[in-house]
């Protein structure tokens, strides 16, 4: 029996940079998210959270995976 199981999580992650002095909040906003989107923060960030959110599994009857005979769903 064959079985692919999704397990679903929710990663916090947190990063400590520095920033210029004097950024107003929209400035300090627009630095950040400028920083995410380059990439350059996500060598900085470090898991410290992560929160179980479901696990779920399909279980496959058959002998081969493109010819399975029926296909149900398990939610444990």
């Amino acid at each position: 029996m064959k079985v692919i199981v999704t397990v679903v999580e929710k990663i916090i992650s947190e990063a400590h940079i520095d920033i210029p002095d004097g950024l107003n909040q929209s400035a300090i906003k627009q630095h950040i998210l400028d920083r995410y989107n380059s990439g350059e923060m996500l060598t900085h960030m470090n898991i410290y959270q992560v929160d179980f959110e479901s696990i779920g599994a399909h279980i496959i009857q058959g002998q081969a995976d493109t010819n399975y005979l029926s296909l149900s769903e398990v939610k444990l």
